[in-house]
């Protein structure tokens, strides 16, 4: 029998999600919830991904899931998982509707988002790297700058 094991994140990573999953939900409305993983959001019946963080409307939620899209899905990139969340995860959320999806790369820093168009395809709405801010109206507005979500080292 053999299994596969994914080493857990870096430093870097953990405070990244920390940081900005803290901005979220200070800013976020009543009517949404922010979580960080693990939690579960169930697409379908055979796809299941746990994203770093998951801003979800509050009425969706389970207390063991998410059983549909959430309205932003955030990755923050590692070596071993990179590849993953940039392309069958980015993808995956696009096929099930979620309207946004954050990349964070702690090393850079940098934040890439994308919102589904008119057309239900990701497009890229932002890049922002450093001390450059990312102001997003989606799905709530907040702004923030890559550089501040890895404070330690």
């Amino acid at each position: 029998m053999s299994s596969y094991l994914c080493p857990s994140p870096s430093l870097r990573h953990q405070d990244a999600v920390l940081t900005l999953a803290l901005a979220l939900r200070s800013a976020c409305p009543d009517s949404l919830w922010v979580v960080i993983a693990p939690f579960d959001v169930a697409l379908t019946d055979d796809t299941v991904l746990i994203p770093d963080i998951v801003v979800a409307r509050a009425d969706d939620l389970t207390d063991r899931d998410l059983p549909t899209a959430p309205v932003l899905a955030i990755e923050v990139l590692s070596p071993s998982t990179r590849r993953f969340d940039l392309m069958t995860k980015r993808s995956r959320y696009e096929s099930a509707g979620t309207p946004s999806y954050w990349v964070i790369d702690p090393l850079e820093p940098s934040l890439t988002a994308w919102d589904l168009d008119e057309h239900g395809v990701y497009a890229e709405v932002a890049h922002a790297v450093g001390d450059q801010p990312f102001n997003a109206d989606q799905p709530f507005p907040i702004s923030v700058v890559p550089a501040r979500l890895v404070t330690r080292r």
